[in-house]
């Protein structure tokens, strides 16, 4: 997941499309736009077959501009995004702030595409897409675009919220070092937290959050469950993150004359309740001894 500013500073939510997904789309485009090719290339030929040689040299390259560029500019403005193998991937292309793409976005993304996968074989996209933390190849850099999946997996639950007694201890948290792929991993087992069986629930909680212990600091209260460590975490980390999208939004509409900036010192960290004590395998999921609520 990856998160978006609109032009009105909302913070939208959006999945990033994988690079399995977006190469399959892009085979499809490319054997569409071959065959197209190979196609009005033998009408032609059959057609002025008695042309001048020079006359159909030059046929066959505007052929080959208007397919290997037109195709997917064409599509991709006509449709606010997708070519027929992102429509058959549910794939789209929107802007960096969620916006539909525009024309000059749908033209630089074609013309980087003859170079990235007609001259350079995809080698410069497919190390672009790796680098990028969104997916990013050559042609979304130079025209400020993303590539998002509309088909994301069924979503359990509402978001995550803060755990009351952990708000004051989260709020001094040092999140900069926490990896992706852990959050990642979190917020899954989260999701499926009921789905899980107590002994199994219990035991990846447990290597999750040791796992994500060794990049968080400071460390938890005494007697948190892993759960709740979990969520107070990406719980925090989510709302770190709306606040910067949205201080980075009102930066760009603030007026010339900027507001004076008034110091905001960190909550003091409050008393905890009473050591929260995990449920044991089997019971009916509800509040802890410490207030701690299961996911929902």
């Amino acid at each position: 997941m990856s998160d978006v500013v609109t032009g009105e500073a909302v913070v939208v939510e959006v999945r990033v499309a994988q690079l399995p997904s977006r190469a399959a789309a892009l085979l499809i485009d490319v054997v569409v736009q071959i065959v197209t090719l190979t196609g009005v290339s033998l009408l032609v030929g059959g057609l002025a077959f008695d042309a001048d040689q020079a006359l159909l040299t030059m046929i066959y390259i505007v052929l080959t501009v208007l397919v290997l560029v037109g195709y997917p500019v064409i599509f991709e403005t006509l449709s606010r995004g997708r070519s027929l193998g992102k429509l058959a991937l549910g794939l789209r292309v929107v802007s960096d702030d969620g916006g539909p793409e525009r024309f000059r976005q749908a033209l630089f993304r074609g013309l980087a595409g003859v170079l990235e996968f007609w001259l350079l074989s995809g080698a410069p996209a497919l190390i672009s897409s790796l680098i990028s933390e969104r997916g990013k190849r050559l042609g979304d850099i130079f025209a400020g675009t993303i590539v998002i999946s509309e088909r994301g997996p069924r979503q359990y639950g509402p978001p995550l919220e803060m755990p009351a007694p952990l708000a004051a201890w989260a709020a001094t948290l040092e999140l900069s070092r926490l990896p992706e792929n852990i959050a990642a991993t979190a917020r899954q087992y989260l999701t499926r937290w009921h789905d899980l069986a107590p002994a199994v629930r219990h035991e990846m909680g447990v290597r999750i959050a040791t796992e994500m212990a060794v990049f968080v600091s400071p460390p938890p209260p005494p007697g948190v469950p892993p759960f709740a460590y979990l969520t107070a975490v990406l719980a925090e980390r989510r709302r770190r993150d709306h606040v910067r999208l949205a201080d980075q939004a009102g930066a760009r509409q603030r007026p010339v004359q900027p507001a004076p900036y008034q110091p905001q010192g960190r909550p003091a960290p409050g008393p905890l309740a009473a050591p929260p004590v995990p449920p044991p395998p089997g019971t009916a999921p509800g509040p802890t001894a410490g207030g701690f609520v299961p996911p929902a």
